[in-house]
């Protein structure tokens, strides 16, 4: 299997601790790539240009981190990413999480092209909104702790935290969100995550 990714995205980061988890990282090549550049590489294996992308051993495509997470959780042993007991409720976090990643990153872009004053726009405005409700949500409610097992929504949210801290750290101040920080340190013990740690 090939995973299209780059040392930056939160998305393609966890494409590759669901990689890690589930024991496969021998079976999965990492092939770098720069969307952003239109890597002919990328596009010649998915449309959209985007990373994550897993090539399977059959040749087929998967684009989207939390999909392939599923296929990753489907074709290996081990502890499972989405627990079939606690399906609903893993789900439900990992949603979180994963809208933290994208609004987050939604940002980032949005200064990287249009400057600071992106923020001031209606959008800009309502992605900066949905960042500090959610990680109030998530500093009310913080994830399960990290234990034995490391599973999806555990994965969205640790990145999505490590992304905000590592582009927007301005926005997750410690004093503000002392339970968060404190899960955090915790979970970056995980060696998947410390392995994967942004560049």
């Amino acid at each position: 299997m090939q995973l299209f990714l780059n040392t930056t995205s939160p998305f393609a980061r966890v494409a590759r601790i669901a990689a890690l988890e589930k024991g496969l990282a021998e079976r999965v090549q990492l092939v770098w790539s720069d969307p952003w550049n239109h890597d002919p590489a990328l596009l010649a294996v998915h449309p959209q240009l985007r990373i994550p992308v897993l090539v399977t051993d059959e040749g087929q495509a998967i684009a989207e981190s939390l999909l392939i997470a599923q296929y990753l959780d489907q074709i290996s042993t081990g502890p499972a990413l989405v627990p079939p007991t606690q399906c609903a409720a893993v789900l439900a976090q990992a949603s979180v999480g994963y809208g933290l990643m994208e609004a987050a990153f939604a940002v980032v872009i949005a200064r990287k092209y249009q400057g600071t004053e992106a923020d001031a726009s209606v959008l800009g405005q309502r992605r900066l909104a949905a960042l500090g409700r959610t990680l109030a949500q998530l500093e009310q409610t913080p994830p399960r702790p990290v234990g034995a097992d490391f599973s999806l929504d555990q994965i969205t949210v640790a990145v999505g935290l490590e992304y905000v801290r590592f582009r927007l750290p301005a926005l997750l101040p410690a004093d503000a969100y002392p339970r968060l920080h404190a899960w955090l340190e915790a979970a970056r013990q995980r060696p998947s995550l410390h392995a994967t740690r942004f560049e």
